[in-house]
C-alpha cells in the first residue's frame, strides 16, 4: 500500500502554503518557474491519502490559491461576500480534482506495479485528472470560471512555445505531468538516484526543446485602437455620455489619421449609436476622421426586451453594418443566472447587478472587406472554444476590447494581458487588447508585445499590425487534446478501482 510521504497535519500546511506559491507564477509577479512548485506541493500532499484526506488537504490547496489569485473580485461590487461565494466554489472543484488523483496514488499501483507504471502511466493520469478537473471548472455552471489554470501562468515562459501545439488544457496537462513525472522519480525505490533524476530531466528537457509551430503573417492592418480612460466602472459616478465624449476626446488627440480601422473597447460608449441619432452622428465622424474606415466599438444594444454587451461594426452612412453579440457574460456580474433563486441569500448584492445581459449566439468575426477580424469581449478571451472559432471562421487578426475599470489597478487587468498574449501563440494571430482603462496593448503571434499603452491614461496605438491565415495544431485540434487526456484519466482510474478490487477482495 503506497504510505502518505506527509503526516496530515504537514500536509495542510503545505497545502496552504502552495497557493501563495501558485499565484506567484501568474502576473503581476510573473515568475513561471513557481507554478511547476505549486503543483508539486500540492501533489506531495496527496500520495498516500485516504479520499476524504485528499479532499480535505485539496479544499485548503484551493482556498490558499484562489483567496490570493482572484482578491481582485471585491473590487467589483465593494463586498466580500461574493469573491468568497467564487473561491468556495473553485476550490471545491479543486478538492474534487484532488481526491480522484489521491485515489490514483493508492489503486493505481496496486494494479499496475513497477516502473512502467509508476514513471509513466501514474504521472499520464495524475495529469489527466488535473487537466480535467481545470475543464469541467471552465465551463461548468453557468459557463465556468477558467482563471487560475496552471497553463495560464507560462504567457513569458519556455513552455509558452507548447500552447501553438496543444493549447491551454495541453500545456496544463503537460506541465502537471512533468511535476508527476519528477513526483515519483524521487519516490520510486526501483531505480539509482542518477537513474530518477535522468527521466525527470529527460521528460522535462522535452517540454523545453520542442519550438513553436510556424506562423507566417501574410500582410498587415492599420489599427487605431484608443484607450479614452473614462470613468467606466460600474459604480462610477458618472453623467450621460461620458464615456462616449472620452473616447472621442482620446480619438481626436491623435496625430496620425491614417488607419485601416478604428477600434475602442468595450465601454466605449455609454450612448447607443443605434438608438441615438447623436451618437450614430459622431460615430460617422469618427470614421470620417480617419478617411471612411470602419469603426468597431463596444456599445449596449437591445433586441425587444434583450439587452446585449455587444460589439458594433459601424460604417459612415451605413451605421451598424454587424453586431457580435457577448457569448460569454459574466455570471453574477453581467447578469444574474436563477436571480429568483440565489437572492435570498445576499438581497442587498444580488440587487446592485441590475443588468440582465442576455447571452449571444451571434458569430466573433467582422468582414472588413480586405480582412477577416475576430472580436471578443473580456471575458471571452478565456473561452477555448470560443476564441479557436473565431480562427476558423476566418480571423486574421483578434480584437480583444475589454473594460477592466470594475477591478481598478489590481491583478485582473495584467492577468488578463496575459491570457490576451497566450491566445496570440495558440492562434497564430495578432491580438489588439483594448481596454477603457487598462492594460491595452498589441500582442504578436509570437508573443512579444508591440506596443502598450500605461494604465488609466488617454492614448491610442497606432500601428501596422501583422494579419495571417496559417491554422496552427492547436485550433486543428480544438479541445480534443483535453478531452483525450481527461478521457484516458478517468478511464484508467475506473478501471484501476475495479481491478484493484478483484484482486486484494
Amino acid at each position: 500500500m503506497t504510505r502518505p510521504l506527509l503526516p496530515l497535519w504537514a500536509a495542510v500546511l503545505i497545502a496552504a502554503a502552495s497557493g501563495p506559491v501558485l499565484d506567484a507564477a501568474f502576473p503581476d509577479r510573473d515568475i513561471w518557474p513557481l507554478a511547476f512548485a505549486g503543483v508539486a506541493l500540492v501533489l506531495v500532499t496527496l500520495v498516500g491519502r485516504r479520499a476524504g484526506a485528499g479532499f480535505l488537504v485539496g479544499l485548503i490547496a484551493g482556498l490558499a490559491f484562489y483567496l490570493v489569485h482572484i482578491s481582485w473580485a471585491t473590487e467589483f461590487l465593494g463586498d466580500v461576500v461574493p469573491m468568497l461565494a467564487l473561491v468556495t466554489l473553485e476550490s471545491l472543484f479543486f478538492a474534487a480534482g484532488s481526491m480522484t488523483i489521491t485515489l490514483a496514488y493508492r489503486w493505481l499501483p496496486r494494479v499496475w506495479p513497477g516502473r512502467l507504471g509508476s514513471l509513466a502511466l501514474l504521472p499520464i493520469v495524475v495529469a489527466g485528472l488535473w487537466t480535467a478537473r481545470e475543464a469541467i471548472a471552465s465551463v461548468w455552471p453557468y459557463g465556468g470560471f477558467a482563471w487560475g489554470r496552471v497553463a495560464l501562468s507560462q504567457s513569458q515562459s519556455p513552455v509558452s512555445d507548447l500552447f501553438s501545439w496543444i493549447g491551454v488544457s495541453g500545456v496544463s496537462f503537460v506541465m502537471v505531468l512533468v511535476v508527476a513525472v519528477a513526483v515519483e522519480a524521487a519516490r520510486y525505490a526501483g531505480a539509482r538516484g542518477s537513474a530518477r533524476a535522468a527521466v525527470a530531466v529527460g521528460v522535462a528537457s522535452l517540454v523545453l526543446v520542442i519550438p513553436a509551430f510556424p506562423t507566417a503573417a501574410d500582410g498587415s492592418i492599420r489599427v487605431a485602437a484608443v484607450q479614452g480612460a473614462g470613468k467606466a466602472a460600474y459604480l462610477d459616478q458618472r453623467e450621460y455620455g461620458d464615456l462616449l465624449n472620452a473616447q472621442l476626446s482620446a480619438t481626436q488627440a491623435i496625430d496620425d489619421k491614417t488607419a485601416d480601422v478604428v477600434l475602442w473597447p468595450e465601454g466605449g460608449t455609454d450612448v447607443n449609436p443605434i438608438a441615438d441619432a447623436t451618437a450614430a452622428r459622431l460615430f460617422d465622424l469618427v470614421s470620417e476622421e480617419f478617411g471612411d474606415v470602419p469603426f468597431i466599438s463596444g456599445a449596449i444594444t437591445e433586441d425587444g426586451d434583450d439587452i446585449y454587451n455587444s460589439s458594433i461594426l459601424w460604417l459612415p452612412g451605413q451605421g451598424a453594418v454587424d453586431i457580435y453579440n457577448k457569448r460569454h457574460p459574466v455570471p453574477f456580474g453581467e447578469y444574474i443566472p436563477d436571480r429568483a433563486f440565489w437572492r435570498p441569500f445576499a438581497p442587498d448584492l444580488i440587487d446592485l447587478v441590475q443588468r440582465e445581459y442576455t447571452i449571444g449566439t451571434t458569430d466573433a468575426v467582422f468582414d472588413l472587406g480586405a480582412w477577416t477580424v475576430g472580436v471578443n469581449i473580456c471575458f471571452d478571451i478565456v473561452d477555448d472554444q470560443l476564441m479557436t472559432e473565431s480562427v476558423r471562421d476566418g480571423a486574421q487578426v483578434i480584437f480583444a476590447q475589454s473594460n477592466n475599470a470594475d477591478f481598478g489597478r489590481t491583478d485582473e487587468s495584467v492577468q488578463q494581458l496575459a491570457i490576451a498574449r497566450i491566445r496570440a501563440m495558440e492562434l497564430g494571430r495578432s491580438v489588439v487588447n483594448i481596454s477603457t482603462v487598462g492594460t491595452s496593448a498589441i500582442i504578436l503571434p509570437d508573443g512579444s508585445t508591440l506596443t502598450q499603452l500605461p494604465w488609466y491614461t488617454p492614448g491610442a496605438m497606432v500601428e501596422d499590425v501583422p494579419t495571417s491565415s496559417v491554422t496552427t495544431p492547436a485550433v486543428l485540434v480544438g479541445r480534443q487534446v483535453e478531452w483525450l487526456v481527461s478521457f484516458f484519466a478517468l478511464s484508467v482510474l475506473l478501471l484501476g478501482a475495479i481491478m484493484g478490487r478483484r484482486k486484494h477482495g
